[in-house]
């Protein structure tokens, strides 16, 4: 399979996610990447339903990053795409330009959500510029959402914070992402409570089997 082919579902819902590392150092091996597995890390502990991954890593080079998502959408087929890195004020940080020129749609509560829950633990929260989008095909539609570069980040904006008793202090972007994948067409993703639960309302809640 070339990364160009379309990702073949061994599920009716299964959810085809695109990862995208960004960075020129780790791209360029000078050192090992962590922001891919982190990501698969915390997917492989959040999602109930089946998923599999299609990953880039790439230098922080706006025509590249934007290419990369088209074709992870457009050509792929993937539902969610996930990136990490270049989202600061840095001149290389180029992933949010990037982002927003393939989107067909903003989507700028989840930039919002991820800036309140990081601001919790740093003051230079302020200064992340993640975005998400949607893009939209004539067949398809897929979700595209900037995370932070680092794992203790990703972790803490996907899954939000609790307490040492369990409750949400902060809920986590994830929990309304199967629902936005619902409404763009996309499968119906289902996550473990305990890591993150995802919101539906009642009326768009499937039914438990058995």
């Amino acid at each position: 399979m070339t990364d160009s082919a379309r990702i073949v579902r061994r599920h009716p819902d299964e959810l085809v996610i695109g990862l995208v590392s960004v960075s020129d150092r780790a791209s360029a091996g000078v050192y090992e990447d962590q922001g891919l597995p982190a990501l698969r890390e915390w997917l492989g502990s959040a999602l109930a339903s089946p998923w599999q991954a299609v990953e880039r890593l790439i230098p922080d080079e706006r025509e590249r990053i934007s290419q990369a998502l088209i074709e992870l959408v457009d050509d792929n087929g993937c539902d969610l795409v996930l990136t990490t890195g270049g989202t600061g004020p840095a001149r290389r940080d180029v992933t949010p330009e990037a982002t927003l020129a393939v989107g067909t749609r903003e989507m700028p509560g989840f930039g919002e959500q991820m800036r309140q829950i990081s601001l919790r633990f740093v003051p230079t929260a302020i200064l992340s510029r993640q975005v998400a989008v949607i893009r939209e095909t004539r067949s398809h539609a897929a979700l595209i959402v900037n995370l932070p570069g680092q794992p203790k980040a990703i972790r803490e904006t996907l899954e939000g914070l609790k307490s040492e008793d369990g409750a949400v202090l902060a809920p986590g972007i994830f929990a309304a992402i199967p629902y936005c994948i619902d409404l763009i067409g996309g499968p119906y993703a289902e996550t473990r409570p305990e890591v993150i639960a995802a919101f539906r309302p009642k009326s768009a809640r499937r039914q438990a089997r058995g």
